[in-house]
């Protein structure tokens, strides 16, 4: 990387940087870069995860509570009701 690319960057970031710290970034991001590509050039060949076989686990309910058990104790502790739901505020 140079310096005239960390200028690039800087400017499409809008941001001002000094001669110095311009150096600073250069060396920054050839070190940066260079951990990428020794990253990128990583395999995984042969490597089993240690984790077991990932999948959803589904049960059925048992002793579900009936629809609108807690209802009232829910709006209750809502700052705004209306018409038995809670009001919130307009976000669009």
């Amino acid at each position: 990387m140079t310096i005239e690319e960390v200028a690039k960057l800087a400017r499409l970031a809008r941001i001002e940087i000094s001669e110095e710290e311009k150096a600073e970034f250069v060396a920054n991001f050839d070190s940066i870069l260079a951990y990428v590509d020794i990253i990128k050039k990583a395999t995984v060949e042969g490597i089993k995860p240690e984790i077991g076989e990932l999948r959803n686990v589904m049960r059925e309910d048992e002793n579900p509570y009936e629809g609108g058990t807690f209802t009232d104790k829910i709006l209750n502790q809502a700052p705004a009701t209306q018409d038995k739901f809670v009001k919130v505020r307009k976000i669009l």
